[in-house]
């Protein structure tokens, strides 16, 4: 009997082989979770970036940033005392900083450094991998991790080529690589310290390595960040920067 038990349950599995073993994740699955992680449809965060400057100095930026469901987000920077009251906007591909010395708000690029660290605009103010970039799975040399390799599908994107590490076991980022279209490495990535915000599993530490100046590297540090919040639209008004 027991032998017919086993016997049936083989055969069972063979027969139904997606019902035995969940099938591997789409490259398109994987770049919806990073999206998910990294940037939930609404938050409102506390971060703290530390950048590690080439002459071994140190700057350290405290800022809030507030994301909309319709992908737009804003920043409020706190420290130090040469950023404090300045601002960030993105709304679809535009981005802009407010500048409390000048009163009015100047235009950003995507690809520009961020508060001149190793973290670009982009990085920071446009996570919307699922909308920039083309994915596919490469050989990962790690059998508890996923690589993609990710194509820019526009000018937007912070940079032109990135390859992708994830883990298996619960598809967090753990490390990743940024190159320009000529191929060239431009930084590295550690993604480390999951943590728990508010029902929300992610990274809460990230180390940017800059790879052409090779003492520059910068640690962005997630403090605390809300989720599924109704924000209002005014929020996200260009006019409404410095106020």
């Amino acid at each position: 009997m027991l032998r017919f038990a086993v016997a049936t349950a083989l055969m069972f599995s063979l027969s139904f082989p997606s019902l035995a073993m969940a099938a591997d994740p789409t490259p398109a699955e994987l770049l919806k979770r990073y999206d998910q992680v990294m940037s939930p449809r609404t938050f409102d965060g506390l971060l703290v970036m530390v950048a590690h400057r080439q002459d071994d100095t140190t700057r350290t930026y405290k800022f809030r940033a507030l994301k909309s469901e319709d992908d737009k987000i804003r920043t409020w920077f706190f420290e130090p005392a040469a950023a404090k009251g300045q601002e960030m906007l993105r709304v679809e591909d535009n981005m802009w900083v407010y500048m409390p010395n000048l009163k009015r708000s100047l235009r950003l690029a995507s690809r520009e450094s961020f508060q001149g660290g190793d973290f670009n605009n982009g990085d920071v103010l446009r996570v919307n991998y699922v909308a920039d970039y083309d994915a596919k799975l490469s050989p990962s040399g790690d059998d508890k991790m996923w690589l993609l390799d990710l194509t820019a599908k526009n000018k937007e994107a912070a940079y032109d080529h990135i390859k992708l590490w994830m883990t298996k076991e619960d598809q967090q980022p753990a490390k990743a690589e940024y190159y320009a279209a000529s191929g060239k490495l431009l930084r590295s990535a550690k993604f480390e310290d999951v943590k728990d915000f508010h029902g929300l599993k992610r990274p809460s530490h990230i180390t940017m390595r800059n790879e052409l100046a090779t003492k520059r590297y910068s640690e962005m540090n997630t403090l605390d960040m809300k989720l599924n919040l109704d924000i209002p639209a005014q929020k996200f008004v260009l006019d409404d920067l410095g106020r």
